[in-house]
């Protein structure tokens, strides 16, 4: 199938956000999707089709999985990964235009690399603020909900790149307004435990 510019700006989108969330499930469902021949990879996407590249996101899927679901741990795995999604996502964005298309592939990174940190910042900053609770289920379920989303804004993406837009938007719009909410939260949250911290 000849993806036209939408298409592939759409899917751009899908692999820069999503990364931003689920890395290593971004890049071994989308390499598996090649491979099977669910969908024709642009070129310089195809490198996620290897089996090595295949197995290690797997694995590294299967770890997040796990790690995601555990109230803290979650934490932890999110401002590890602060370094490695953002550019991640930007990588994949641009890997969509190839290497024949410099300036698309240049406004796909930035745009990759832009909408990776918007997901990666309300995904961080949510969990931490419910991570405040004792109680783990509000962590899983939050976890299941971004375990579905990714790759139904994937699919979404590649079959119905319009669709994808508007769930975008509407996405990046909440996510944004989350994210202040939160940090102002989490802000005033460190700042009455400051408060009650005796003096040293």
């Amino acid at each position: 199938m000849q993806l036209d510019t939408t298409h592939l700006f759409a899917i751009a989108a899908a692999l820069g956000w999503a990364s931003g969330l689920r890395l290593y499930a971004v890049v071994f469902l989308t390499g598996l999707a090649g491979m099977l021949g669910w969908v024709t990879l642009p070129e310089g996407l195809r490198v996620l089709q290897q089996p090595l590249l295949l197995g290690a996101s797997a694995l590294m899927l299967c770890v997040e999985f796990f790690a995601d679901k555990v109230p803290g741990l979650d934490s932890v795995w999110d401002m590890a990964h602060t370094v490695i999604r953002i550019p991640a996502g930007a990588l994949l964005a641009a890997g969509v235009f190839g290497g024949d298309q410099s300036s698309w592939m240049l406004i796909a990174a930035l745009m990759g690399g832009t909408l990776a940190a918007t997901s990666h910042v309300a995904k961080a900053s949510t969990r931490a603020a419910v991570n405040t609770s004792p109680e783990p289920f509000s962590n899983i379920g939050l976890s299941l909900l971004g375990d579905a989303t990714v790759p139904t804004m994937l699919w979404l993406a590649w079959e119905h790149p319009l669709w994808f837009f508007a769930a975008l938007a509407v996405a990046v719009a909440l996510m944004l307004g989350l994210t202040v909410l939160l940090l102002k939260f989490l802000r005033r949250l460190l700042a009455r435990w400051r408060g009650a911290a005796p003096a040293a």
